[in-house]
């Protein structure tokens, strides 16, 4: 029924016109000041090689996309041992680095569905660190409602021809929503699954999506993200529960990190353009 409903919606995606005013361009982080208020904002090291984005939502949970816990050629589950989040990476250095204790990803989400529509809906995931992070430079991000159509909305994240410096598109916008994901003119590439969408609310970024994927609708260029709302709750749920929570098989006093050296970053606030 969920990939029936995923398949609805991308024909109503295709039979809806997708009128957006031309995105701002991509900006790579590179300074110390430029990357201030956004080190909550991480890069995720997973498995042998793999590279994704993920954003914390509090000291101890880093919000990413379900696709990234899972080997490409296997399907297989990636261990909680073999992620790394380097909070804030940049030019070689971390704002933090720690491990994962647990994860879990939303029990609706199937790596193996054929069709990239039916995955969207519920590709999300939660990672919960090793040890928290209570750095003043690294603050993490609220969680907002869904955005309307219309809205805009900006990204942060890292990708395979830009992993050591995150970059910052500061105004994309949301072009349609349907069935619990949402369709954004924002740019993203091989790396950017499970970056954070914001908007900004009361004066902050709130993360409002993380990117799943990105597709192309009559040509143009587009990414698709799930809404946040009721995935996130489940998830939620799910690790207070202990249902279909991954763990480490063995305990770690330290995030194995150790080769990449440490470094950290100011305080301050995100510079993002108000909707």
């Amino acid at each position: 029924m969920k990939k029936l409903i995923a398949m609805m919606a991308v024909g109503l995606w295709l039979a809806s016109p997708l009128v957006a005013s031309d995105p701002s361009p991509l900006r790579t982080l590179m300074t110390g000041d430029e990357s201030r208020g956004w080190e909550g904002v991480g890069r995720l090291n997973i498995g042998r090689g793999g590279l994704c984005t993920g954003a914390m939502i509090s000291e101890s949970l880093v919000l990413t996309a379900a696709h990234c816990l899972f080997e490409q050629s296997t399907g297989a589950r990636v261990p909680p041992d073999e992620i790394e989040f380097l909070a804030g990476w940049r030019n070689g250095r971390a704002s933090a680095y720690r491990g994962v204790r647990r994860a879990v990803v939303h029990p609706d989400f199937s790596f193996a569905a054929g069709d990239k529509a039916a995955r969207v809906v519920n590709d999300l995931a939660l990672l919960e660190l090793d040890h928290p992070i209570r750095k003043s430079s690294v603050q993490p991000f609220a969680v907002h409602s869904r955005p309307r159509k219309g809205a805009e909305i900006g990204v942060v994240s890292y990708a395979h021809n830009r992993a050591d410096s995150p970059a910052l598109q500061e105004m994309c916008q949301v072009l349609a929503r349907q069935s619990g994901a949402l369709v954004m003119s924002c740019s993203v590439d091989f790396g950017s699954s499970g970056a954070p969408v914001f908007v900004v609310q009361d004066g902050k970024p709130a993360i409002v999506s993380v990117i799943s994927a990105k597709a192309m609708v009559r040509d143009i260029p587009v990414s698709l993200g799930t809404s946040l709302e009721q995935p996130l709750a489940e998830l939620m749920q799910m690790l207070t529960d202990g249902n279909g929570v991954f763990t480490r098989t063995q305990p770690v006093s330290r995030p194995p990190v150790g080769t990449f050296g440490t470094g950290a970053a100011g305080p301050g606030g995100a510079k993002f353009l108000r909707p």
